[in-house]
């Protein structure tokens, strides 16, 4: 799948892959998250992903030209969740639409798991 912007001189097509690995990296430079989580949870087990595979924790749908984007993140014992989410939010959305030029329409945060930062 391709998010697709189009100018007067023509298109250009961005892969979701490179999409969902960008934003993997961006939230992996937000303070509080601890890491990304797999966007499937088997039999409650939360499994923490190695930085080359950011992306599973990550789905971006294009809808009218405009990314709808659901992030998937384990987040650091004691810290404020909603603060740390907002924080994620603002610095994906900023980072996305200036590195790519697309538009974001809603980003989704699921904290699948809180745990001691070590």
């Amino acid at each position: 799948m391709y998010a697709k912007m189009t100018d007067n001189i023509g298109d250009v097509n961005i892969s979701t892959e490179i999409i969902e690995q960008m934003v993997g990296l961006c939230a992996m430079e937000c303070f509080g998250i601890v890491g990304m989580a797999s966007r499937s949870v088997t039999n409650g087990i939360i499994e923490l992903l190695k930085k080359e595979n950011l992306r599973k924790g990550v789905k971006v749908v294009d809808e009218d030209g405009r990314l709808v984007v659901d992030i998937y993140v384990i987040v650091e014992f004691g810290v404020k969740i909603v603060t740390v989410a907002e924080n994620l939010i603002d610095t994906v959305k900023y980072n996305i639409e200036k590195q790519t030029g697309l538009k974001i329409k809603k980003i989704n945060v699921h904290v699948q798991s809180v745990r001691a930062n070590q």
